[in-house]
């Protein structure tokens, strides 16, 4: 049962705390949601470079690589907004506690045909889609969550921790990949990331949503239509909402042709592999940084300076195409996840504070499809593209279509002139209790 409200004259120990950039951690179940978070990144960290020397191994085919992981990527993209209806009908920690199961079972699967010589390309294809349908369930759930373990005016904070955690996982896993596929080979990576979901799941179990938030009752809750209806009134009747996803859908197109695709052909014939490597940690570095920044820093037009703040991700693109030397392109790259980073917490942070709580896994998953489905467009025709404008055209043209979508969230009012609103609480949502 949830503790009662505080009267007016009391504050809450969430609202006593609420200066403190730790003060999310005082609640087990933040602390539940952002490990199991972690431990999962951890491992999915380690997955992409395990599961490519695995392909590579047995193929020696790029093209098959490419349909191993990119059918992962078209069912996940397809089942994103089924995952935001079953978020919001379903408790959220429950979908994340299936969704690490199964997906702990189908890596376990992958693991075992790798480490006994008998993966072929289509049954790695089957079972890659699976896992991306299994992850399409648990992103919605995993970003609606958080605001359900915490205090309103803790929500920023949260968020900060939460990504913080993320982005120091995703470093470790990352380098863990690269030693387990060297010392013992691609199968034991994979290995770790099926018990990073098993862990994971095990995280999950321990949240427990106070009676009240976890969505309404059984009987009111919506069928597959109905629920993908309402999750689009809700998206489309913030004018700030839409159109943040759709310059968000041409900006991230724009930087993934330009940082995956024509970055490592710059990298091949000047500074290096290693180099490219270094680019782009230090660019995770300046998120977890940037994480930082974000628990201290409390601006009211928080939106504002988060989308201001996405511009940077044009500094990337614009020196790779302007040929600058590998050491500013590092400090670049560091500046850019600070910046990244800022817009992360404030788009998350105004999306928990404007969206109702049964109905904001719907209109997270509308905004991770509206996104990322530009995305695969982008990566296949960039090499077209670059061999008719050239490479170092190419990369000042996403700068520019990066510059271009920055401005026009910024043009309009409702991006601009969103406020935090403190500390006043979201009508129907009980208060957790801090440890």
């Amino acid at each position: 049962m949830p503790p009662p409200s505080p009267q007016p004259a009391q504050s809450s120990p969430g609202q006593q705390t609420a200066r403190s950039a730790l003060a999310p951690l005082r609640y087990p179940m933040f602390r539940a949601v952002a490990a199991g978070r972690a431990i999962n990144l951890v491992g999915n960290g380690v997955a992409p470079m395990a599961l490519s020397f695995a392909v590579l191994d047995l193929t020696h085919s790029v093209s098959d690589l490419g349909l191993v992981v990119g059918s992962r990527s078209l069912f996940n993209v397809l089942f994103l907004l089924f995952g935001g209806v079953l978020a919001d009908r379903l408790p959220r920690h429950l979908v994340l506690v299936g969704s690490g199961v199964l997906s702990a079972a189908t890596q376990a699967t992958v693991a075992a045909l790798v480490l006994t010589h008998s993966a072929t390309v289509p049954l790695l294809m089957v079972l890659s889609a699976a896992n991306g349908l299994f992850a399409a369930l648990a992103l919605p759930a995993s970003a609606a969550l958080t605001p359900q373990t915490v205090p309103t005016e803790l929500r920023q904070p949260a968020n900060a921790l939460n990504r913080m955690a993320a982005n120091s996982a995703q470093i470790l896993g990352t380098s863990l990949g690269g030693i387990l596929v060297a010392a013992v080979g691609p199968g034991w990576g994979l290995v770790v990331d099926a018990a990073s979901f098993a862990l994971s799941a095990l995280c999950f179990v321990r949240v427990r949503i106070p009676v009240g938030a976890s969505g309404p009752a059984a009987e009111s809750r919506p069928g597959l239509i109905t629920g993908l209806r309402e999750g689009w009134t809700e998206f489309v009747s913030r004018t700030w909402v839409w159109v943040i996803v759709v310059a968000f859908g041409f900006l991230n197109a724009a930087y993934a042709g330009a940082l995956q695709i024509l970055g490592p052909s710059i990298a091949v014939h000047s500074f290096g592999s290693t180099g490219w490597g270094f680019m782009l940690a230090m660019q995770t570095a300046g998120m977890v940084a940037g994480g930082l920044v974000a628990l201290r820093f409390r601006p009211r037009h928080l939106l504002r300076v988060g989308v201001t703040c996405i511009g940077a991700e044009a500094l990337l693109p614009l020196g790779l195409g302007l040929r600058f030397p590998l050491f500013v392109l590092v400090v670049t790259g560091f500046l850019c996840g600070v910046c990244v980073e800022q817009f992360g917490v404030a788009w998350e942070t105004s999306l928990q504070q404007e969206i109702p709580t049964e109905k904001l896994a719907r209109v997270y998953s509308y905004d991770m499809v509206g996104s990322f489905v530009a995305i695969p467009v982008a990566q296949v025709a960039t090499g077209p593209l670059a061999q008719v404008l050239g490479v170092h055209a190419s990369l000042l043209g996403a700068a520019g279509v990066i510059a271009v979508a920055t401005v026009a969230m910024l043009a309009v009012p409702d991006v601009r002139g969103l406020r935090v609103r403190g500390s006043a609480a979201v009508a129907g949502s009980p208060v957790p209790s801090p440890a």
